[in-house]
């Protein structure tokens, strides 16, 4: 039996990263609200870093903003789903991203700072690749009693992820990452999302939407108790 948190788990999975309604369906709907934060490219060479990339799903909702768009990973067989989207593959990790200080003018860490192990140096690489100025977008889960009960608990018991693939001890309050970014210049605001109700129990019962396209998608909400994104910028006077 694996230990939680494996990594590969996601070359077993690799099939499911663009299955409609598959099993990473939520993903998909957090990769488009994770695009939404995203403006369009200010200058012709700008950059955008992919932290922790999967199969590629943010790259159809920041394609048209005028980013070479850069995706890191430790799987191999989601880089290869990255690579045929227009995204450019790189293997390697998140604590220790094998790219330029400073080369970043967004960086995205979409669900992936809550399996990494040394949130500290992740935070720290994620805020090093990103220039003055530059944008971080991310979302992650909220190291909470509801939000351990509603990943784990209900969510793997209900099929909603799958089993093992989160370790709950990862989870990472809103206030500890904060703090964090703060450390390298970076200024986070969190928000609270959720999938919209309508759209998971649509994918929960396999009634897809009439014209297809995704089952629902996630919306801000009140409380990060569970799930939440956050947007920061780097000031300036920090490398």
């Amino acid at each position: 039996m694996r230990a939680r948190n494996d990594p590969g788990q996601y070359d077993e999975l690799a099939g499911e990263w663009w299955r409609p309604g598959g099993t990473f369906e939520l993903l998909h709907w957090l990769a488009a609200a994770r695009g939404a934060l995203i403006p369009p490219a200010t200058r012709p060479a700008a950059v955008l870093v992919d932290a922790g990339c999967g199969g590629g799903l943010l790259g159809p909702h920041v394609a048209r903003l005028g980013y070479r768009h850069v995706g890191v990973d430790l799987r191999r067989p989601g880089l290869e789903q990255s690579a045929a989207r227009d995204i450019t593959p790189v293997n390697g990790d998140v604590t220790a991203l094998p790219l330029a200080t400073s080369c970043a003018d967004v960086v995205a860490a979409g669900e992936i700072l809550e399996h990494v192990t040394d949130l500290p140096g992740a935070v720290a690489e994620l805020s090093r690749v990103l220039r003055p100025g530059g944008l971080v977008v991310l979302d992650t889960l909220n190291d909470s009693a509801l939000g351990r009960f509603i990943t784990v608990t209900a969510g793997e018991g209900l099929g909603i992820a799958p089993h093992g693939l989160h370790d709950p001890e990862l989870f990472v309050k809103p206030r500890r990452l904060i703090d964090e970014f703060r450390r390298h210049g970076v200024d986070l605001r969190i928000r609270g999302i959720r999938p919209t109700m309508t759209g998971l129990l649509r994918w929960l019962t396999g009634r897809p939407p009439a014209g297809g396209g995704p089952f629902g998608r996630m919306v801000p909400t009140f409380s990060s108790a569970v799930l939440y994104q956050g947007r920061g910028r780097k000031r300036e006077g920090y490398a």
